[in-house]
């Protein structure tokens, strides 16, 4: 017996042919560069849907995953939905675990927009971590470029992240935390600010307050990623962070004084209304 994914798609296989999208089964298997012979096992259910085969059914028939893996919604998406929607493309490992990849800023503007098929992400390069909370769901680790997260990134930095499934944003995205943002043309690290719900948008924040928060549009939005961690090339020096201590304690020292001062002057104008009190008594 099939998987019930695959009972789904041999759904939708059938509804495109009841409203002759497809004239046959066999038209539909080429259409998809797939063979008739394997997509006949399928429908037969002697084998199960492959997730390529289920990757270009999205792309040209616009299958709506979410009815697919779910049940929910309908079986196909609108074309407002398509022109937004994106597969994401995994690479796994010769045990079918899934590694990380790594998107270096050479890739990013490439990775943002349509060319970032399957080819190209398999060309990047990819990587595993020891650690069991990186082995669930999907994860991609993007270079931080620019300056505009210091001082919580520093360009050269590395952040991986858990992939946020566009279904999810409008209500797991949480305020004030860090997420890379993919949208048509460019990747973003940010910090982010939910408007999904009122105004379809996204505000993004930079830490490094020179640089002013501005909107992005759901529609602009290809991926959405929620950092867990960073890699740092960058480590103090025991003479650097000695100096980073003398710095603050000069600091701290400076503005006791300012505040010892601002209590002198409140102190002298206390003494000199009370002074003026008493020589208006008199």
């Amino acid at each position: 017996m099939n998987s019930i994914i695959t009972q789904r798609f041999i759904k939708c296989h059938d509804r495109l042919r009841e409203e002759g999208r497809v004239r046959s089964s066999r038209q539909f298997a080429m259409s998809l560069d797939y063979l008739p012979q394997s997509l006949s096992e399928i429908l037969k259910n002697r084998r199960d849907v492959t997730i390529e085969l289920l990757r270009k059914a999205i792309e040209k028939y616009k299958m709506n995953p979410v009815y697919v893996l779910t049940g929910d919604g309908p079986m196909f998406m609108t074309e407002e939905d398509h022109k937004t929607f994106r597969v994401l493309t995994i690479v796994t490992d010769s045990k079918d675990e899934e590694r990380i990849v790594h998107v270096p800023v050479p890739a990013q503007a490439g990775y943002a927009a349509e060319m970032a098929g399957p080819s190209f992400v398999h060309d990047l390069p990819s990587f595993t971590l020891p650690d069991y909370k990186y082995k669930a769901g999907t994860h991609r680790s993007f270079d931080v470029a620019g300056d505009s997260m210091e001082p919580t990134l520093f360009e050269g930095d590395k952040v991986i992240c858990s992939y946020v499934e566009p279904v999810l944003w409008e209500n797991a995205i949480k305020d004030n935390y860090v997420y890379v943002v993919v949208t048509r043309g460019d990747v973003l690290v940010k910090r982010v600010f939910n408007h999904l719900k009122d105004e379809k948008a996204l505000l993004l924040a930079s830490d490094n307050v020179f640089y002013e928060p501005y909107r992005v549009f759901m529609n602009d939005i290809r991926e959405l990623w929620y950092v867990r961690a960073k890699i740092s090339p960058f480590l103090p020096s025991p003479q650097n962070l000695q100096n980073r201590i003398h710095e603050e304690m000069r600091e701290l020292r400076h503005t006791v004084q300012q505040q010892s001062k601002q209590l002198d002057l409140m102190h002298s104008t206390i003494e000199k209304i009370f002074t003026n009190n008493g020589n208006n008594h008199e």
